[in-house]
């Protein structure tokens, strides 16, 4: 079990890591465990979708302002 453990620096980590690619099954099912077991990570997590989306807004509009200059 304590290699199911990862501290939040650690399941921080992840989180942004798992942005540009698929986590090892194991680095997955210990990421998934700590969020159920902590209380900030799941906050950051939230964050960190949030940022996601509105960058994928952003590119979107950005990408309509260039279409409509030409």
């Amino acid at each position: 079990m304590a290699l199911l453990m990862r501290t939040c620096r650690e399941a921080a980590a992840l989180l942004v890591a798992q942005e540009d690619r698929v986590l090892p099954i194991g680095d997955r099912i210990a990421l998934r465990i700590h969020l159920l077991a902590c209380k900030a990570c799941p906050d950051f997590e939230r964050q960190l979708l949030t940022l996601r989306q509105a960058m994928k807004q952003w590119r979107h509009y950005t990408e309509e302002d260039s279409a409509a200059e030409n």
